[in-house]
């Protein structure tokens, strides 16, 4: 795929913020209500964010959508055609546009699914996160390994594309336990797997658990092993990682995410949507109100949710792509870096980080991380970027 064809990609993220319980992990925009959420009253107002958005950036062709959260298969497949139909209203949408909805095991239903299917989603993602119950209880999940498959087998039933999602690195877990659960996922899989290492992230319950020395995840050395097992496994069964933690057979990948990897232009919507838009000739990191009843009450008045509307300026810009782009197995062009930040990446820096075998430059003259440069992919970054 050549960087005029790249260009193309237009994504839209849709957040449905609401879940049946929060995760003692998870650190994403969801929230519990007991009370039923008025659904139609939701979808006007994401009709009504698209329409504002999409006349600041008209004239786009969306290549890629994505409705996440929370838990979108907690919406009623009126809604979620809904909001397909107002996003077709408002821009174009490519014949080949691939439309992902992320569901728990938990609300999986076979009729749900088809009507789903009719509304126009054409790739799920499910949450699965283990495939051993006592794991699936100490991560707070509702649903139990035998209901996790069998959401993956209704899923394959009414979608040619899906996907499901994997936590590793979780408490007491060995390489082995690991490697025979991801080979049960891969003969499960299908095409494309989101493989996760546990990270215990500020103002979730795991991280007053961890700190207090009750939650204890595995050292430096075996998240390391469980790293290399993934890509071991994974590779050899056919489903290389394409990014640092996605997995696919070749053609398989997730294109909205590509969107975000490649620094594409994409269109946030909902509450606590992120979205990177080019406005006249400048591009901006847009964010929306995270609560969904202030969020509701701000595109009621507004016509949108947005909180966050900053220009990038080139060096901004140009770190970014550098952040997200090198999570690809592509990796990036060196040249679209220099005509974004006006500057070229430090051919020292590139010399003593090959020489360290963290990155290779091949023969298209990509700069690629390299496996053993992944899980230090972080300080790769740092190192380019100053």
């Amino acid at each position: 795929m050549t960087s005029a064809d790249r260009a193309k990609a237009f994504g839209v993220y849709v957040h449905w913020p609401f879940c049946l319980s929060k995760c003692p992990y998870c650190d994403f925009n969801s929230h519990v209500r007991h009370a039923p959420i008025d659904e139609e009253r939701f979808a006007k107002a994401f009709a009504l964010e698209i329409e504002t958005t999409a006349a600041r950036a008209p004239d786009r062709e969306v290549s890629s959508i994505f409705l996440g959260g929370g838990t979108p298969s907690l919406m009623q497949p009126k809604t979620v055609g809904a909001i397909l139909d107002a996003i077709g209203k408002h821009w174009r949408v490519a014949p080949d546009a691939e439309v992902s909805l992320e569901a728990n095991p938990t609300s999986v239903e076979a009729t749900r699914f088809r009507g789903y299917r009719a509304a126009g989603v054409n790739r799920v993602s499910l949450g699965v996160q283990a495939l051993d119950d006592a794991s699936l209880k100490a991560l707070g999940r509702l649903h139990t390994a035998r209901e996790a498959l069998d959401a993956v087998a209704i899923a394959r039933a009414a979608f040619d594309r899906y996907s499901f999602d994997l936590i590793y690195a979780r408490p007491d877990q060995t390489p082995q336990m690991w490697t025979d659960e991801l080979k049960l996922a891969i003969s499960e899989a299908a095409e494309h797997l989101s493989l996760y290492q546990l990270t215990i992230e500020e103002g979730t319950p795991f991280f007053g658990l961890h700190a207090a020395g009750k939650l204890k995840t595995p050292d430096e050395a075996v998240a390391r092993a469980l790293y290399d097992v993934t890509q071991e496994v994974c590779a050899r069964e056919g489903l290389p990682s394409y990014e640092i933690s996605n997995h696919a057979r070749p053609g398989a990948e997730c294109k909205h995410n590509l969107v975000y990897w490649r620094g594409d232009e994409y269109a946030g919507i909902g509450p606590g949507a992120h979205g990177r838009l080019d406005v006249d000739g400048t591009r901006h990191a847009i964010a929306t109100e995270k609560r969904p009843e202030a969020w509701l009450m701000r595109v009621e008045a507004n016509g949108h949710g947005v909180v966050v509307d900053d220009v990038l300026n080139s060096e901004e810009r140009a770190d970014e792509f550098l952040l997200m782009g090198l999570r690809l197995a592509e990796g990036i062009d060196p040249e679209r870096y220099a005509a974004l930040s006006g500057r070229t990446l430090d051919p020292g820096r590139i010399t003593i980080l090959r020489e360290e075998g963290a990155i290779i430059v091949d023969a298209n003259g990509r700069l690629r991380v390299t496996q053993a440069g992944f899980p230090v992919l972080d300080a790769v970054v740092a190192d380019l970027a100053a």
